[in-house]
Order: C-alpha cells, then structure tokens, then sequence
C-alpha cells in the first residue's frame, strides 16, 4: 500500500448507515444505538485489514513511545475499541451540529486569551488533529460568546458530511470549507476570514491531497510528514497560532485551546527549519494529549508512510 496518499484510502461515512443509527439514537437512547452499533463496527473492522492495520500500528507506537497508556502491547480487542471510539464520535458530530448534544457534558479550559483577541478583532489560525469530535467544539464557540470557527479540510468527504448537516440543522452556521490546496486564492480566502476576527482550524496532522509542502517532526519514536500550510499561512498573515483539542472525558468531552506561538517567522535562508520547528511542537502537543486519550486519533492509513502528493523540501 505504499504510495497511496490517504484520500484515495476511502474514510466512508456510511450516509445511509449513518441515519439510521442517527435516528435509533434519536428515538429510542445511546443503549440502543450501541447495540446497533457494535455489529456494524465489528463488520467493518474485519472487512478494512488495511485501516485495521493502521490502528494496531498507532495503537502499538504510542505504547512503546509512552510507557503506562496500555497495561500490554495492544492487540485486536484494543484495535477494536479504538474504531468503536470513532464510530461513538461520529454520532456525537452529528448531534453537536444539531444542537443535540448536552452542553453540561463539555468541559472547556484556556479559551479566555482567544475571546480576549476576538473581542479585539484578532482572528488566527488553529491548528488541530483528527483526534475526538472537533465538530463539537466549533458549535460550542457559538456558546462562548460568538467566537466564529471554521474548519478546512482537505477532502472531497466533507461536501457529503455536509449534506447530513443541512438534513440535520437546515441552520446551522457551521460548515466544513474544502480546499484542495493552499492556492493563491484559498490563500487571500482565508486572510479575508482572518481579518474579519475568523479563526481557522486546520488539521495538522495530514499531508493535502494536492501537494501542500510537508514538515518533518518526530512523532511516537518515528519521523512523520506533516503539512506545513498552517505556519506557512500565519507567518504570511501575520496572526498567531493556536492549539485545539476536544477529546472524550468520562462521559463527555475536554474543550482546550493552547498557545502555540504569538507569530511565525520564517528566516529567508533556512525557512524549512522553522516549519520543522513549529511541526515538532505540534507532534509533541498532539502526543501529550493522545497519551491522556489514546484511542481518539482517527487516522486509519498508514500514517507514517511519505505522501506520493506532498512536496518535499529541496
């Protein structure tokens, strides 16, 4: 499989699946819709060795690079968890945009220094991960006193995900952007947004499907490409950077924003050496909270394989 580039791997959203289960949830409780559940995950993870494939190897590097996350070497029922994990999550997507999903469930911290720069007029760029139920997190700036989010994304997915949205909430301000790349256009798109006190959430933790320049960072003992658009786009507007993260607690979730840096300079002579700099503080952020929720990364490729796409650095 390698070469692949994980766009072209298929992250199915099961659209028909998906209602279902939805209106189970709606109709009847979560007990219900687990029992529902179960059965269709553990179909799925039997017929993707490849994405089964991925979660092991996640799963067993993050188990040798933080010592304690897992009593032992994690196996198939770990595997197993770990897709039941995404699939809970994709429920409680869906009920965040619909307005569904208990606000006492979310427990928020450090997002006062970002509503002070909102109230300013300060927008910036996000980054985060595919880890825990980010969708959530962006209805929830709609609580906190109308921080504006918008999340880019670099798949053709979102525009069907985004149909389940206006079925769910014909209203709802949130939406998915899909870019293919950071074109000169989708460049001046967001500096627009930025400027008008927007803030961008990028994932930091996959490679564009059209060629975005990488980073290389060490992450879980191993050295990973990550894409370097997200410091490449704030050192070009000028704005600061963020850290963002939603993932499971207990019986709901942690909200928690964190400063990566106030501004991005690249020197002239070196750039690549600071995208690797910011990349690394990234891949050292996203380790530390995997190691508190270690089942809430949901990249099922082989993640740490080279991007056929990325542009590599000279």
């Amino acid at each position: 499989m390698a070469g692949r580039h994980w766009a072209d791997l298929g992250e199915s959203t099961f659209v028909a699946g998906t209602w279902l289960l939805y209106g189970v949830h709606r109709f009847l409780g979560r007990w219900p819709f687990r029992l529902c559940l179960y059965p269709v995950v553990l179909a799925y993870w039997l017929g993707s060795p490849l994405a089964r494939r991925s979660s092991l190897q996640y799963l067993r590097r993050l188990h040798a690079a933080e010592p304690g996350v897992f009593a032992h070497n994690p196996g198939w029922r770990e595997s197993l968890r770990h897709f039941t994990c995404f699939a809970e999550t994709l429920l409680d997507k869906m009920l965040a945009i619909g307005g569904r999903y208990r606000r006492d469930r979310v427990r928020f911290t450090g997002y006062a220094p970002m509503l002070a720069a909102a109230r300013e007029g300060q927008g910036g760029i996000i980054v985060t991960a595919h880890m825990g139920c980010l969708e959530l997190m962006q209805v929830a700036a709609t609580w906190r006193e109308g921080l504006r989010v918008s999340i880019l994304v670099h798949t053709a997915h979102a525009q069907r995900f985004n149909q389940i949205l206006d079925r769910i909430n014909p209203d709802a301000s949130v939406r998915l952007l899909q870019v293919t790349d950071f074109s000169p256009a989708t460049a001046m798109m967001l500096a627009d947004r930025v400027a008008d006190g927007e803030f961008i959430a990028i994932a930091g933790d996959r490679v564009p499907v059209a060629g975005d320049r990488i980073a290389r960072a060490p992450f879980l003992g191993h050295l990973a490409e990550l894409p370097a658009g997200p410091y490449l786009m704030a050192a070009v507007l000028r704005c600061p950077v963020w850290l963002l993260s939603c993932q499971h607690e207990g019986e709901g979730y942690h909200a928690r924003i964190e400063a990566l840096a106030a501004k991005v300079t690249l020197a002239r002579h070196d750039r690549q050496a600071g995208l690797d700099e910011q990349a690394t503080r990234f891949a050292a952020w996203m380790a530390a909270r995997l190691r508190e929720s270690p089942y809430d990364w949901f990249n099922f490729y082989p993640f740490w394989e080279p991007s056929p796409h990325a542009k590599r650095p000279d």
